[in-house]
């Protein structure tokens, strides 16, 4: 049964009507009860990204055909900085295609990445008029950061969404972010015009206006991505989850821990989850046969194996573990760390004991993950290595 409703007088003042209208374009439908928390955190700094952003260009495009004798118009560099996107930028997407993996694993930092690379190449061309003699290596190098720059932020955009889907409304959520992303950087290139007509129509006001643009373009995408209660367990999620079960005995859902995220350092060791280390090969763990053996005995049937040391704790998962293996090796190296800490024994002495503890609590505890909205059925450790038999 389908129902269609008609609004056949509308007595809400304009300003509601237009409020609602610009709703309904830009934002999906149901909204706000059809998105996770801090959507609309995340919708406010994507604008002001793609604004900074899309004024930044115009500068830079026209740095370049200074730079190569020209003495172009505003428009004329605005139109021109819709057909700068080849040459060495190809070779910069082909470069970047092979660390989708890694994308899949971090997301929010190859985001981030993508916007300081593709800066780097707008510096580059802004500062093309201070060296003519080297425009074409200028322009060459800063194609190919915006090349790179171009598929990480494309391949980073879907995980970034599917964090907000709600309500399967991905589709709808990918459309309203691309709408408000288009509006801005339409009013972006407007204020690039602008800018380039008047105060930075000389190298002098470049240098002035270029720095903060791109600082607010990089605050923005920053905030962005700290905005998006990313669903996805990696080693850096992984982790974080587990630290705070073993302090607080309470499972976190992603949207409290989207603000703890290390984006600048991601591989960092967490001390409380028992300071894992995953990824690495296993001939590099476990130098001994009788080693591997004496872990496969302690460990029966299971996709992981766990190795200690002094600094951290090795955790090797086989070919075909998913994040449900991942959780049960990460909480039995956390466990033992803290039996450890407590003088109960040495870290591979009290390994038996931590894999009981764990098998006790372990489907409540994946139980209680679910219900939080965490995906468990894959473990996104970013091409790390891992064993077969």
């Amino acid at each position: 049964m389908q129902t269609k409703v008609k609004v056949v007088s509308d007595s809400r003042p304009i300003v509601q009507r237009m409020l609602d209208s610009f709703l309904n374009k830009f934002f999906p439908s149901g909204y706000p009860y059809s998105v996770n928390e801090g959507y609309m955190t995340y919708t406010q700094f994507r604008a002001l990204q793609h604004f900074s952003s899309a004024a930044l260009s115009v500068l830079s495009t026209q740095s370049l055909l200074f730079a190569a004798g020209l003495r172009p118009t505003p428009a004329q560099a605005t139109a021109v900085s819709w057909i700068l996107k080849d040459g060495m930028q190809h070779a910069g997407k082909l470069i970047c295609s092979n660390m989708g993996a890694r994308m899949d694993s971090e997301p929010k930092s190859w985001r981030i990445l993508a916007d300081v690379l593709y800066d780097l190449g707008t510096g580059l061309e802004v500062l093309s008029p201070l060296c003519p003699h080297l425009f074409l290596e200028m322009a060459g190098l800063g194609n190919f950061a915006k090349g790179l720059a171009v598929v990480a932020a494309r391949a980073t955009r879907l995980p970034i969404y599917s964090s907000f889907a709600k309500e399967g409304n991905l589709s709808d959520l990918f459309a309203k972010g691309e709408a408000i992303s288009t509006l801005f950087n339409v009013v972006g290139l407007g204020a690039g015009i602008q800018l380039a007509s008047t105060v930075c129509s000389s190298i002098q006001g470049k240098l002035i206006a270029g720095p903060v643009l791109s600082a607010i373009h990089i605050y923005s995408v920053v905030e962005e991505m700290r905005a998006a209660p990313v669903n996805t367990l990696n080693p850096q999620r992984t982790a974080m989850i587990v630290a705070d079960f073993i302090k607080n005995g309470k499972v976190s859902s992603p949207a409290d821990l989207r603000y703890q995220e290390n984006l600048l350092f991601p591989d960092r060791l967490i001390e409380e989850a028992g300071s894992v280390m995953v990824g690495q090969p296993l001939c590099k763990v476990l130098n001994k046969s009788s080693k591997l053996e004496q872990l496969r005995d302690t460990f029966p049937k299971e996709k992981f194996l766990i190795s200690c040391n002094n600094k951290w704790t090795d955790l090797v998962l086989e070919q075909s573990a998913t994040g449900e293996d991942a959780l049960r090796g990460w909480l039995v190296a956390a466990f033992a760390a803290d039996m450890e800490k407590l003088g109960l024994g040495s870290s591979q002495t009290v390994l038996p004991v931590a894999y009981e503890k764990m098998e006790s609590i372990f489907p409540s505890f994946l139980s209680e993950l679910k219900t939080r909205g965490w995906h468990t059925d894959q473990f996104l450790d970013g091409n790390g290595c891992r064993f077969a038999f």
